[in-house]
């Protein structure tokens, strides 16, 4: 687990894509994906940063974002 600063933002979300739908995470033509965390915040995440995530059956799980103060992402961590 990445540990967290005091001037960082976190939120949570859950993801359930299923393995067929994973292929659009590497079309150039879909750089990234606005999700709405639970928190009812809209986030936009590079598809880069959730390939890592894909198993044979999709991208499925809770997950935590850590963001630093000039919104950059510093850690992506699936948590369940």
């Amino acid at each position: 687990m990445a540990q967290i600063e005091p001037t960082d933002s976190i939120f949570y979300f859950s993801i359930s894509v299923p393995y067929t739908q994973c292929e659009a995470l590497y079309s150039p033509a879909v750089p990234s994906v606005v999700m709405m965390a639970e928190s009812g915040v809209r986030v936009q995440v590079p598809t880069n940063r959730l390939r890592q995530f894909i198993t044979s059956d999709g991208v499925k799980g809770r997950f935590r974002m850590i963001v630093d103060q000039h919104n950059k992402i510093r850690a992506i961590e699936r948590l369940r």
